[in-house]
């Protein structure tokens, strides 16, 4: 079957459908991959082809405005309104032939259009829950927009008001929302749970990081993130020293998005870029983050403690107030996090019960290749009764 897989954001939205589209490849498949520009690279290298999705991520966007505020033509609204026509024009080409498509939350409801103009299924993989498959608020209202006026381009009869049900993949552990598990399961098996979605690529990072892992004390993991900028990131950096100096504990910071170029290395802190969390996070004490659907799982997946310090962007929060339930660690807004109360959390997550219970949640996460291989089941099944009726 030919699978159209349309992702558009960071690495972190990305890298799901990048891994489900890998293992229908390895299945005999034939793939197709739509990602924001930035991205294209990224999964070419997981050995997947790839095409261009809509402008540059809104994401990279920020960072880039925050580097060059000039460079700001449009606002969001604007831009999103634009990035929208962009990804139903792109839906519209690549999905022509196609047996599937399958998208994210935010461009269901364009690839819904293109899915009944073509008369093939859609499926869509969410990274933390919804209470229903429409937006809300602005993102709601210029969704709503450009669905309609990309149903006048195509043809199609005004929209009912009523959306149908479909595949829903939710790509994260049902451990993380247990009540919103037990009453998903009443819903016949269209909004299942199936674990984070990685494709734990090496990086060159990771043979030294490891080394200089092995050369001490199991050190904290600090990272931000390829969707966050830190505005001062020498700040930053010597928080951390600081407070992990007072506790007598190691620091690697992966830098992310943000510019740490300047920042000293010693036996105590060492920085990188990026590196590989299923080989790196196992070997660490603990995970300090901002709360990305990704690492909270591959921290959680470690068995190790995690600390969320969350900006107030997508799900970040959400996921800080998971962690808290499940009592693997906790959450605080990075707006309000100072040197007394990073201490106070990072203590807070190296008590012995906390790690006790992180090891305990680790035995109930979903492994990656079970994951992987589970997503795919659902695809191949969504579009199997189709094709048994031509």
């Amino acid at each position: 079957m030919k699978v159209v897989l349309a992702g558009y954001g960071t690495r972190g939205d990305t890298e799901p459908f990048a891994a489900v589209g890998r293992e229908l490849l390895r299945r005999g498949h034939e793939v197709c991959l739509a990602v924001a520009p930035n991205m294209v690279g990224f999964v070419e290298l997981a050995g997947l082809a790839a095409v261009p999705f809509g402008p540059e991520s809104l994401a990279s966007r920020r960072n880039r405005m925050i580097h060059d505020p000039a460079s700001a033509a449009l606002d969001e609204r604007e831009y999103l309104s634009w990035a929208m026509e962009e990804w139903g024009t792109t839906l519209t080409a690549l999905a022509k032939g196609a047996d599937l498509i399958v998208t994210g939350r935010i461009e269901q409801g364009l690839a819904a259009n293109v899915a009944e103009y073509y008369s093939i299924p859609q499926a869509a993989l969410h990274f933390f829950p919804g209470a229903h498959s429409r937006l809300s608020g602005w993102v709601g209202d210029i969704a709503e927009q450009a669905q309609g006026a990309q149903r006048r381009a195509l043809g199609l009869p005004d929209a009912t008001g009523h959306w149908t049900r479909f595949l829903e993949i939710q790509a994260y552990d049902a451990l993380c929302f247990p009540q919103l598990a037990a009453e998903w399961a009443d819903g016949d098996g269209w909004r299942p749970f199936v674990g984070a979605l990685t494709l734990e690529l090496p990086t060159e990072a990771d043979d030294e990081v490891l080394s200089w892992i092995a050369a001490g004390t199991p050190p904290i993991y600090f990272g931000f993130g390829s969707g966050v900028w830190l505005q001062n990131a020498a700040q930053t950096f010597g928080l951390i020293s600081v407070a992990c100096a007072r506790l007598g504990e190691r620091a690697l910071i992966c830098s992310g998005a943000s510019d740490f170029t300047d920042a000293p290395h010693s036996d105590q802190v060492k920085v990188v870029g990026a590196v590989n969390h299923a080989a790196v996070f196992p070997a660490c004490r603990a995970v300090v983050h901002q709360g990305g659907a990704g690492t909270t799982a591959a921290g959680m997946r470690a068995g190790i403690p995690t600390l969320i310090l969350w900006h107030p962007i997508n799900d970040q929060r959400i996921w800080a107030e998971a962690v808290t339930r499940l009592k693997v660690g906790s959450g605080r807004a990075f707006s309000v996090s100072n040197l007394g109360s990073l201490v106070a959390d990072l203590r807070s997550i190296l008590d012995p019960q906390c790690i006790t219970r992180a090891r305990e949640a680790a035995a109930q996460m979903k492994n990656p290749a079970q994951s992987v291989a589970s997503a795919a089941d659902l695809l191949e099944d969504a579009v199997r009764p189709r094709r048994v009726d031509v």
